[in-house]
């Protein structure tokens, strides 16, 4: 940057800076300045001084920095929980002349939307489109990724009320900000398994956790029993009984690496050791991100691992540039991951603390009754002391990979007011309840460990706490003071123990022909809908209240016209194939509800990462 002198220009400033942070940081600021004062045009990195727990010495510096009016300073985490670094960067309003369109992008940064190209926005029309998103084996981010780059925008432009699976055919609202419909219809032809439509212009944008629930159909080919009634009857259980609401495997994801070993190591305060298990090479991954992954476990190379890395690993690509600005600082590596994301680790402790306590709940106490020491949500009338429940279970995560939000762009986001029945009294069920039968197996819960929770009063508690204690987390003390990674900072949240799928549906289907969609898809209606919707761009459509809030996951393609799908023939005239069993399945599930864990429960099938890893080999 020119214009602002040379380090000799400010050499008794430097010695006043050595003589109050020493001549390490001496340096590292003499050369900070040399580096302006050449005056290149490739911007410019931040220098980090070392680490400093005493405040009002940070404060001196901060101070010492106002005379210069080209840079600014701001403070950062240190490599360990109790310092801090003081944080040097160039003024962007300044930085290589180039003042106006700085000034645009630090002012863009601030907006929680990207709005390039939207300045002559009409104010009749809703600053939001809204489309369904119609997609098969990609997840939502990677999906959204896909569309943001073809129309030049970034993510955070777009909303949605919660994840969908990669490996399905999936449809959700989605909105995005200050977008024409015609130029997302044109993408239709570009893009390869994924569709948009349904076009409408709204003032209000979609936010994570905005969702009822999920509508799942899922279709299971090739059922073998040793009878039709036998299959009946599985099918009328799962739909009477329900299912243990475990959560899935994608919540921990299905690499060799579990997001939840992870979240311990947050806990624990080991943030070197997150980082490497988040960067390290794993198994199962493409041929790019394993030779990414390598290449930086043998070189240490940041720069020439960033230009292999795809971007939609966010998390990794986050920590590599931070590291590359604070070398050695793992906890600031790890808080630049978007907070969503970050968050995931250790929400995924939790439920694999909540995973193995409900099954010692079940194998201990069964599936039919309630027990003393259960706890439950008190009933409206009743007034036994009891636990307030007013946090947050994560509603989000309905049917998202865990390994998905590795590979994906959160932005973070306000937490929305939770709906009412999660902030429900709790209390452990008492004798007099079991002799009253004022409580059913339907209103048992079990905690998400956290602050302000309480846990049942009878031998499932013991679960969490000698868990935990094998990983050596302490569920009521924390080891650090970084409270986002603590568990003891957060609230924790109540999850039922068994759920029932909603407005159940099933059906058996006699089939020939493997290759035959077997269930209905949305793309059809997407496709007949796109011409009439662009034709009504310039018109505002602001019906989404009164609207069906449920978003729709198939498991199988489109356009069954019949129960009984028969042929005696294939295509080249060769004799068919004996008929086979399929069972269709159709219900509704809350979020944070796993349609995985019920099939589970229908086929009684194990649900171990080894397991179906093996499925897929």
């Amino acid at each position: 940057m020119k214009g602002h002198g040379t380090s000799e220009s400010y050499a008794s400033e430097i010695e006043l800076f050595r003589s109050l942070a020493g001549a390490s940081d001496a340096e590292i600021l003499e050369a900070f300045l040399k580096q302006i004062s050449s005056g290149v045009d490739d911007s410019i990195s931040p220098i980090v001084f070392s680490p400093d727990t005493d405040k009002s010495h940070r404060t001196a510096v901060h101070n010492f920095f106002k005379k210069f009016n080209f840079l600014v300073t701001d403070t950062v985490d240190g490599p360990d929980s109790s310092s801090k670094c003081v944080r040097v960067r160039v003024d962007s309003g300044l930085q290589n002349n180039r003042g106006r369109v700085s000034k645009k992008r630090k002012e863009r940064g601030d907006k929680p939307f990207d709005s390039r190209g939207s300045d002559n926005w009409p104010e009749h029309v809703g600053k939001f489109l809204r489309f369904h998103l119609y997609k098969e084996n990609k997840d939502t981010q990677e999906a959204l990724g896909l569309i943001g780059k073809m129309l030049g925008i970034q993510t955070r432009s777009f909303g949605f009320a919660g994840t969908k699976d990669k490996r399905a055919i999936t449809t959700q609202r989605v909105t995005v900000f200050k977008q024409h419909a015609s130029r997302l219809a044109a993408l239709n032809d570009r893009l390869i398994g994924i569709k948009l439509g349904n076009f409408s212009y709204i003032q209000e944008g979609l936010l994570l956790g905005q969702l009822l629930g999920n509508r799942f159909t899922i279709t299971l080919r090739g059922v073998v029993a040793d009878s039709e009634d036998t299959i009946k009857t599985s099918a009328e259980a799962l739909g009477r009984l329900g299912f243990i609401n475990y959560f899935g495997l994608q919540r921990f994801g299905s690499g060799s690496v579990p997001t939840h070993l992870v979240g311990a190591s947050l806990l624990r305060g080991e943030w070197k050791g997150a980082v490497n298990m988040i960067l390290d090479p794993r198994e199962g991954e493409t041929n790019v991100i394993a030779e990414a992954r390598n290449y930086y476990k043998e070189s240490n190379d940041i720069d020439g691992t960033l230009k292999q890395l795809p971007r939609y690993l966010v998390a990794e690509r986050a920590i590599l540039q931070c590291l590359k600005k604070c070398p050695g600082n793992y906890l600031q590596a790890l808080k630049a991951i978007p907070r969503t994301l970050r968050m995931m680790y250790v929400h995924s402790y939790q439920s694999y603390l909540w995973n193995h306590a409900a099954s010692m709940r079940v194998q201990k106490y069964g599936i039919d009754k309630v027990v003393v020491g259960d706890l439950v949500y008190c009933k409206e009338n009743h007034t036994a002391t009891a636990a307030v429940q007013k946090s947050e279970e994560n509603v989000d995560e309905d049917c998202g990979d865990a390994n998905t939000y590795d590979s994906c762009h959160l932005e973070e986001i306000c937490t929305l007011d939770l709906p009412t029945e999660r902030n429900k009294h709790v209390k452990a069920v008492s004798a007099e309840d079991v002799q009253s039968g004022n409580f059913t197996i339907d209103d048992v819960v079990l905690p998400l460990p956290g602050s302000r929770v309480i846990y049942p009063t009878n031998d499932i508690a013991e679960v969490y706490h000698d868990l935990a204690a094998k990983d050596s987390i302490n569920l009521t003390e924390t080891i650090h003071n970084v409270k986002e990674f603590s568990i003891t900072n957060m609230t924790g949240s109540y999850r039922s123990v068994f759920q029932r799928p909603k407005d159940y549906e099933w059906e058996l289907i006699s089939y020939v022909d493997r290759n035959l969609p077997l269930a209905e898809s949305d793309l059809d209606n997407l496709l007949k809908s796109l011409s009439v919707e662009i034709t009504k761009e310039e018109k505002m459509h602001d019906k989404s209240k009164d609207e069906d809030s449920l978003d729709s996951t198939e498991q199988s393609g489109s356009c069954k016209k019949s129960n009984k799908l028969q042929a005696n023939e294939n295509e080249n005239g060769e004799a068919a194939q004996d008929p086979q069993m399929a069972l269709k399945l159709s219900f509704n599930l809350p979020t944070s509800s796993y349609a995985t864990m019920a099939i589970r429960e229908l086929l009684k099938t194990s649900t171990s990462v080894a397991f179906h890893k093996a499925l897929n080999e």
